[in-house]
């Protein structure tokens, strides 16, 4: 059976898209049984005494760069911005840069304006902290660029770019980033650099909430995915089957795999924060079988109804976009006409929508 990507869209009046963040711990919930569709409204407060003790929640951890920086060409002295799609990594040993190459790294990047940014390009970027200057080595599809990073005087590159850059705020906010976004727009948990993005509904947690949840007796276990900038790709195929989510990496410890499989042994629930969470999960779910395996992968899955879940139990998430295939991941856990009626039901009781707005749990 095919599924039109028209079927998973809805109304959402414009100002319901949080252009801020409430006060951390501060935003509404609404809570959905997926087996019944019952809804009821609750507070992200609240989830302490509706979690079991005994239940799983699995977090990632990953840490969002400061991945836009702004800058201008050389020597032209035009702007320049430049949109780091993940961590820099270090150059390869055959790199031609006249700098030295343990102080050179290599990204991916999208450039503005790309048409003036080819491969010899030259852009710096400067601030109080120092001053990085990065070359365009390579150009691909969809604006795409392979550059070489360094810090001028040999710094620490990634260092400088979490100094220099600025947070790199979903496209639906209609602002420029703030000094508060830098620690608004990461977890309490982050502490593994990578993600472009936040993973959204982990931004709804404070260390007082954590510490409810561990005295109710929740169990808590870390996965880290990275998060890339396909997670804002648009779905612009007619049929759901015929889209193409991008590849995203995880890592998951020795730790969590122990953890994952005392639940399920124990038959105790498992209940993921986010739905880069669930990506991961159910991605090393497939590849084992069944079983969680310690270790590294990449997941390439697209989660849509008719997928078999697993691993999860519950899912704590935020609002997401009509017609996404994020709102479609949902669907495929609690079904699409449940998820829709909730959705209705969250916009006519003005519930705040997206990155910044408030948060969905799925039992």
């Amino acid at each position: 059976m095919t599924m039109d990507v028209s079927d998973f869209d809805f109304y959402l009046p414009d100002e319901l898209i949080a252009q801020h963040a409430p006060t951390r711990g501060a935003s509404r919930m609404l809570v959905l049984d997926r087996t019944t569709g019952r809804r009821q409204h609750s507070t992200i407060a609240e989830l302490p005494s509706i979690l079991r003790a005994g239940d799983l929640l699995v977090v990632n951890n990953t840490r969002v760069i400061a991945a836009r920086l702004l800058g201008h060409r050389v020597p032209s002295g035009g702007a320049v911005e430049c949109f780091l799609l993940g961590p820099t990594e270090p150059a390869s040993a055959s790199s031609d840069s006249a700098e030295p190459i343990e102080h050179v790294r290599v990204a991916d990047a999208l450039v503005h304006p790309g048409q003036k940014l080819k491969p010899g390009s030259l852009m710096r970027f400067e601030g109080n902290a120092g001053v990085l200057i990065a070359e365009v080595v390579a150009r691909h599809f969809h604006g795409r660029r392979t550059i070489r990073i360094w810090a001028e005087g040999a710094g620490d590159v990634d260092a400088l770019v979490d100094a220099l850059g600025h947070i790199p705020l979903p496209p639906y906010i209609k602002r420029d980033d703030t000094p508060a976004d830098r620690e608004r727009y990461q977890t309490v948990y982050a502490r593994v650099r990578g993600s472009v993005a936040a993973p959204t509904a982990g931004l709804h947690f404070t260390p007082e909430l954590l510490s409810a949840l561990h005295d109710r007796g929740v169990e808590r276990a870390e996965i880290t995915l990275h998060v890339g900038y396909g997670t804002f790709k648009p779905v612009r195929a007619t049929r759901v089957e015929d889209h193409v989510v991008e590849p995203e990496r995880y890592e998951i410890s020795a730790d969590t795999e122990t953890a994952l499989a005392r639940a399920k042994r124990e038959r105790r629930r498992i209940i993921a924060v986010g739905t880069t969470t669930t990506r991961a999960l159910e991605d090393a779910a497939a590849r084992g079988k069944g079983h969680v395996a310690a270790g590294s992968g990449t997941a390439s899955i697209f989660i849509y109804p008719g997928f078999h879940f697993q691993m999860i139990d519950g899912l704590l998430t935020n609002f997401h976009l009509p017609a996404s295939s994020l709102v479609m991941l949902v669907s495929a856990f609690a079904g699409r006409e449940k998820v829709l009626d909730a959705y209705r039901e969250a916009v006519e009781q003005r519930y705040r929508f997206y990155s910044y707005g408030d948060a969905m749990l799925i039992l």
